[in-house]
């Protein structure tokens, strides 16, 4: 069996979805502090600092957010078509930002079915991008499988 080299932290991204379970905070905090469901705790657990700078969070409230951006606590969860359409809007710009990083290969993509349409651009970029798409959002078997093959675990 042979194993594809480790990719750079440049040549890969990874998004996932925001969780219901956040951090009870009146202080804006780093995204990636703020949620504590789905995959963000594995992610800042096991993915290192110079890896985690390529990880977003898709947030209902917030649209894409970076590891480092400040949100506070709150509570909207997606819950409709329309409302994962009207999101896409402010979605696509700052994703299309990074899908067109000259080093970027592959995308792992945790985001159940209404977060998707929300970051539907992901899709006029593969190919040449390799675009791996969990729809369980909390699938850390499936994420860290993916991760690991990159050497990013």
């Amino acid at each position: 069996m042979t194993f594809a080299a480790a990719i750079e932290p440049e040549q890969g991204l990874v998004i996932v979805s925001c969780s219901r379970e956040k951090l009870v905070t009146t202080d804006p905090t780093p995204a990636l502090e703020l949620y504590q469901g789905a995959l963000v705790p594995h992610l800042r657990e096991h993915v290192a600092p110079d890896h985690q700078v390529r990880i977003r969070i898709l947030s209902a409230q917030h649209g894409l957010l970076h590891p480092e951006d400040l949100v506070g606590t709150y509570d909207h969860k997606l819950r409709s078509r329309g409302e994962a359409e009207a999101l896409r809007a402010r979605v696509t710009s700052r994703l299309a930002t990074d899908l067109r990083g000259k080093a970027l290969r592959q995308v792992l993509v945790v985001l159940e079915p209404l977060y998707v349409i929300a970051a539907e651009c992901l899709f006029d970029y593969v190919p040449p991008l390799e675009l791996t798409l969990l729809p369980e959002p909390t699938d850390w078997l499936g994420a860290s499988g993916v991760l690991s093959r990159w050497g990013w675990l």
